[in-house]
């Protein structure tokens, strides 16, 4: 076993190198920076311990000394501990305490480079540090400390790259014109390069200090010199952004927003992924376990005598995925089901299907299973329909109209849904502290989930947990449990789906 430090890179997974991605998928302690992207701490296994050990200017931060005790304890006992840091570890990373520490306790240990935001950020933004005319060398350096630094020096330099520089940037500012830079000196800002959240300031010495706000920029890469003029020469006409001197980019609607999102464990990351590319940060809480039933014998007697029903309902992808798993179980496949018509709930249980090589007979319109019944295409008296569904806390109100126009249900247990055991630390702390700017809610039982989980952790959490979150739903239904168990709902989805909530939480953001 080592200590592999290894340099995260500037931001999203894609900028890992390949070496780096290999060893985080492999780890069963991380031990991360507080910058570190989710899309990179989302590669650790299932079971992997994740500690954030997060070191931010300006506020509490865990000492070194408990970071190099924590790697030493973890290491002795036979982990494969991985320390991610930001960009490259040996770039502004404080490796060396790290590594001393470790050669003194005998830690075995590798060390594993990265792609600093110092070359990342500048070139994401179309900004080269060297040019045959403009720029003959630049230098990289931390203003974190700024009376330390030579400002005579450092301005006779043609391209300066500084990190740790937005809380003094106007000191920053006035050095450089002190030591004789001209006013009219381009000046680059990028925060949150490589990320959906990036954005880019473009002005001079003159007026960068005016145009932003110091405590808004973390973390950034700054850029000093004549190259910044060669971006506007450098980026493909068509996605070229006209910009003045105090202009900025656009940036991801759901930028600096932070999502909390409650679906099953198995399910969420494709929601979370969605959310992602839109800019937010997503953490997840799942509010229900998905497992086989208690027993499998109403299924399989439903399978083995699939042929005697007219339609087979299915109201969600963890219905979709039991049944076919069982009919495989028991030796058939989709061709047993040649005499009977499928009905699905939702766009998603339908491209669920799809992966079975079926095309569901019908589809409700709005995508609710009320609907299913009202819109349904053909008489359903004296037909015999299959239902395979949650075990427990069920469609009782789909059954009950499907009897009542006629049909015999003959409902089957395909898989149950529970309650975790506890909320994962990453979200608890996130809910103590305030983080949490949207919840999200995609059916009633994540409702009544949640509301238990926070009942069982109120001493931990503050009384007025949700006066400041936005509660979105994803339809009429959710909604309802909402409004009976959490008093209120603030965002409902026009469109029942998940790229309906999307779109809905960025309506709210943006006429917020």
């Amino acid at each position: 076993m080592k200590v592999y430090i290894i340099g995260a890179g500037p931001g999203n997974k894609e900028y890992l190198t390949l070496k780096a991605h290999a060893l985080i998928t492999q780890g069963e302690v991380l031990i991360y920076d507080a910058l570190i992207d989710d899309s990179i701490l989302e590669l650790a296994p299932e079971n992997c311990l994740k500690i954030e050990m997060g070191k931010r200017g300006g506020k509490p931060s865990i000492s070194q000394s408990e970071i190099n005790s924590l790697l030493i304890e973890k290491y002795n006992l036979g982990k494969q501990v991985i320390r991610l840091k930001g960009g490259d570890p040996f770039i502004f990373g404080r490796a060396t305490p790290e590594i001393q520490a470790l050669i003194k306790a005998g830690c075995e240990f590798e060390i594993v480079p990265g792609i600093s935001s110092t070359l990342a950020a500048p070139l994401l933004a179309n900004i080269p540090l060297t040019d045959t005319v403009m720029s003959r060398a630049f230098v990289i350096l931390t203003a974190h400390d700024i009376k330390v630094l030579d400002w005579e020096t450092i301005s006779k330099i043609e391209t300066l790259v500084i990190l740790m520089g937005a809380k003094n940037l106007g000191e920053i500012v006035h050095q450089l014109l002190k030591h004789q830079r001209k006013p009219q000196t381009p000046v680059a800002i990028i925060k949150n390069c490589a990320t959906p959240k990036q954005q880019i300031w473009i002005s001079n010495l003159s007026n960068i200090a005016k145009q932003t706000y110091a405590e808004y920029l973390s973390p950034c890469v700054i850029i000093v010199g004549e190259v910044v003029r060669l971006r506007d020469y450098l980026q493909y006409p068509n996605n070229m952004v006209r910009e003045k001197s105090e202009a900025k980019t656009e940036i991801a609607p759901l930028a600096n927003k932070t999502i909390l999102v409650t679906r099953s464990a198995g399910q969420s990351s494709k929601f979370s992924e969605l959310l992602k590319k839109q800019g937010a940060k997503v953490i997840e809480m799942p509010a229900l376990v998905i497992t086989p039933p208690s027993s499998w014998h109403d299924l399989d007697l439903g399978i083995t005598n699939i042929n005697s029903f007219d339609w087979l309902i299915l109201t969600s992808t963890n219905g979709v995925d039991y049944f076919f798993e069982r009919l495989a179980e028991k030796g058939k496949d989709s061709r047993a089901l040649a005499g009977v018509k499928i009905a699905v709930v939702g766009k998603k249980t339908a491209e669920s299907l799809k992966t079975c090589g079926l095309v569901p007979d019908f589809i409700p319109p709005n995508f609710v299973a009320d609907s299913l019944v009202a819109n349904f295409p053909e008489k359903l008296s004296g037909k015999k329909i299959l239902f395979p569904r949650v075990e427990t806390g069920g469609r009782e109100v789909l059954v009950k109209e499907l009897n009542s126009q006629g049909a015999e249900v003959i409902e089957v247990a395909a898989y149950e849904s529970s309650c975790p055991e506890n909320i994962l630390p990453e979200a608890l702390l996130a809910l103590q502290n305030y983080h949490i700017d949207v919840i999200t809610f995609a059916s009633s039982k994540t409702v009544k989930n949640f509301c238990y989980l926070i009942g069982e952790n109120k001493d931990k959490l503050p009384e007025d947990l949700l006066e400041n979150i936005c509660i979105a739903s994803i339809g009429p239904q959710t909604s309802q449990s909402c409004h009976s168990l959490l008093g209120r709902v603030d965002v409902e989805a026009q469109e029942y789906t998940l790229d309906g909530l999307t779109k809905a939480i960025i309506e709210w953001v943006r006429v917020a």
